[in-house]
């Protein structure tokens, strides 16, 4: 296979697994999250929260993270996922993703966890490459990230280029 049909597959394997993972990830967001305000007394106006806040916060602090994180690798920068405010944005996300998904069950288990994490990282993941997606210098950082690790073994990194 060519190269540009190799770049083509891997563009179009990402949002083959974009369209897939984000949506069912938002559904169940806003599915888990109404169940888990559910919980909280009647009249309570926090009960709406989990349900409105939680999408649009996975969705913001994930596509930011990754679109921080793709500019420094298209600049061939130090990696941002090493900035304390990022991580903790990606950790929340996650933490209170995983929580409403326990939380919206009568009998919480181990497998809800699994399930509920899973779903989770793959919903994250989708989010946070959707930056990469988009980008049309990615076939650029392939190539070159492709020429560095074709590089003799213990050869000196040349940087970006």
């Amino acid at each position: 296979m060519s190269e540009r049909g190799a770049l083509r597959g891997l563009r179009v394997l990402m949002w083959v697994v974009i369209a897939i993972e984000v949506p069912v990830y938002l559904v169940w967001l806003v599915q888990v999250g109404y169940l888990t305000g559910q919980e909280l007394p009647r009249g309570d106006i926090a009960r709406w929260a989990p349900p409105v806040l939680l999408p649009p916060a996975a969705v913001l602090f994930c596509v930011m993270a990754g679109w921080t994180w793709w500019l420094s690798v298209v600049a061939g920068t130090r990696s941002p996922l090493r900035e304390r405010w990022i991580v903790a944005s990606l950790v929340f996300v996650a933490a209170f993703s995983v929580f409403c998904g326990v939380a919206s069950v009568d009998d919480p288990s181990v497998s809800v966890g699994l399930l509920s994490a899973a779903v989770t990282g793959l919903g994250m993941t989708g989010l946070f490459f959707i930056p990469a997606a988009v980008s049309r210098q990615l076939p650029d950082v392939i190539r070159r990230r492709s020429r560095r690790t074709a590089g003799s073994p213990g050869e000196a990194d040349p940087g970006p280029r």
